[in-house]
């Protein structure tokens, strides 16, 4: 049995960990002060579309500080649904839901928030492109290749979809007024609109725009601060929107700079170079907190590591190999190695918000590590011990790179072949030339509902289906069940069948451990973490108490 203990794995990032430099604090004490914040990742598509940038380094430098939606998610609570965009919202029937828009709210440009932009940001032309509303059915990038420069890129309406599987549009009733309307009736038609991709940008300024691109690096939207320079895989910097309709921002400037490699961020915080220094690996809080003026704050967040399966690959094709790799995976050893404890292994792609609307599916867990089970499993594929191979991006997620070496080594011990292909990036990571395996991935709850993440992520317009990862008829048909049926017992055996089929029958992904989020930072700052990646800089969370 192979053993791992917490000096093992961290030993496993010996060779990035860098070097340590001594503290020099440094922050400028103006009427309203600018910041800078050291990532590991801005963006992954080098825009700042919400709807193309649909990842965790996405979340953090759009929301709440940038983008907003009708519905805004409670950032700093429950990250249920509150106020936004509009004041007021009623369900007119199953298929509709009319909102009343807030009054006097203006765009970054100087416009006023009106019906025709909301219309608009839920239009062909903003997100869908030429799909219709037909759920069930698979989008694929290739069916959507812009022909011109103002197209959306191909990616787009098929993300559109993933969201708003049956929304046929938007109608404008009167100039503060509009209403959703669906193909079919959905119980989670409110949550949708505040979810991650559902927030409103202005229509003059996309119609002015030369290009998708131009519009995509400067978007014009509500938030309570603007873009003021975007340069692609170096920074983003957002200015202060002072006629934003939630009052003055408390910062004059918020800078992300990217910064990949985990020690750098941690020396530019102890230097006083950076402020903020996100993703921190357990193994540097001592040394961070050690420092004179310098904290880490921390939180387990509504997002699942998970790593998922490509079953185009003759090996993977068989899901009794799949299945051996599930079982072959200690999870608790590695949240305590890399996580120190500080994290769970979540009862499979479900979260404890399920609870609060009867949808957790109570019992599950988990598959159990097991070895004898998975080599039994081995034997009965006829496994030869031919190559898998692993494609890994070098600590996009944090513990990346060692959580994958430490697995690779768990699968050795059951006589599974697994070998790392380090990529740059993940345009590499999904490029469909070459033999696929495994890969990394995170699944996210963004409106407490088991629609997401397992249909937005695993159903017919998950990205695992429209990379062409994986399949399955029957999780198809029951994800039409999940988007359309009122009937929330039905829901709740259809939820229950798919975590059967994605976890125990023919795997899809394998979850991990719930994610969690160290952020270090100037104590002086008086400013709250919220429970997710997405960083608050609004007044009532900058001199926080």
């Amino acid at each position: 049995m192979l053993s791992i203990n917490r000096r093992h794995a961290l030993g496993l990032m010996s060779a990035a960990a860098g070097t340590i430099i001594l503290p020099r604090m440094s922050f400028s004490q103006g009427a309203r002060p600018s910041i800078t914040i050291a990532v590991q990742k801005i963006t992954n598509n080098n825009t700042l579309d919400v709807w193309n940038e649909q990842s965790n380094v996405g979340e953090r430098v759009f929301f709440p500080n940038l983008w907003e939606g009708l519905i805004n998610r409670d950032w700093m609570g429950n990250q249920g649904p509150v106020a936004g965009l509009a004041t007021e919202w009623k369900r007119i029937d199953d298929k509709t839901l009319e909102l009343k828009l807030r009054q006097g709210v203006k765009f970054h440009n100087g416009d006023e928030l009106t019906a025709e932009d909301v219309a608009f940001s839920f239009s062909k032309e903003r997100v869908f492109g030429n799909t219709e509303p037909v759920g069930g059915k698979t989008i694929f990038e290739a069916d959507n290749k812009p022909t011109t420069v103002k197209e959306l890129p191909a990616i787009v309406p098929g993300v559109a979809r993933r969201l708003w599987p049956a929304l046929t549009g938007v109608e404008v009733v009167d100039k503060y007024t509009v209403r959703f309307h669906n193909a079919t009736p959905d119980v989670t038609l409110e949550g949708r609109l505040y979810s991650f991709g559902s927030q409103i940008t202005s229509r003059r300024s996309w119609d002015e725009a030369k290009s998708y691109t131009d519009w995509a690096r400067k978007p014009i939207t509500t938030g309570p601060y603007m873009v003021g320079e975007y340069k692609p895989d170096v920074s983003l910097t957002l200015v202060a929107f002072d006629e934003y309709w939630g009052g003055r921002p408390p910062l004059q400037q918020i800078r992300f700079v990217e910064v990949p490699e985990v020690a750098s961020r941690v020396n530019g915080l102890l230097s006083g170079e950076y402020d903020f220094a996100c993703d921190l690996p357990p193994d540097q809080i001592a040394t961070v907190k050690a420092a004179p003026g310098l904290e880490v704050q921390s939180s387990t967040i509504w997002n699942h590591r998970v790593s998922t399966f490509n079953t185009q690959n003759p090996i993977l094709a068989n899901p009794l190999v799949r299945r051996a790799m599930t079982h072959s995976i200690d999870r608790q050893a590695i949240v305590e190695a890399l996580w120190a404890g500080q994290t769970v292994v979540p009862a499979g792609l479900q979260f404890e918000s399920f609870r609060t609307s009867n949808m957790f599916v109570e019992g599950w867990a988990a598959p159990e590590y097991n070895q004898d089970l998975a080599k039994k499993l081995l034997k009965e594929a006829n496994y030869k011990g031919d190559a898998i191979p692993y494609r890994l991006l070098n600590n996009y997620y944090t513990n990346q790179t060692a959580n994958a070496q430490i697995m690779v080594e768990m699968w050795k011990q059951v006589g599974l072949n697994v070998e790392i292909q380090m990529k740059e990036n993940w345009a590499q990571i999904h490029d469909p030339q070459g033999v696929k395996g495994v890969r990394d991935w995170s699944a996210g709850n963004s409106i407490n509902d088991p629609i997401t993440p397992m249909v937005v992520q695993f159903g017919p317009n998950g990205e695992a289906q429209q990379k062409k990862d994986w399949s399955n008829e029957e999780m198809n048909k029951l994800s039409v069940v999940m988007e359309t049926s009122t009937d929330r017992d039905l829901r709740k055996k259809a939820i229950t069948r798919m975590l059967e089929i994605a976890e125990r029958e023919d795997p899809a992904y394998q979850v991990l451990h719930q994610n969690a989020v160290f952020t270090g930072m100037k104590s002086s700052l008086k400013w709250k973490a919220a429970p997710a990646f997405a960083m608050d800089f609004r007044t009532g969370n900058w001199n926080a108490s």
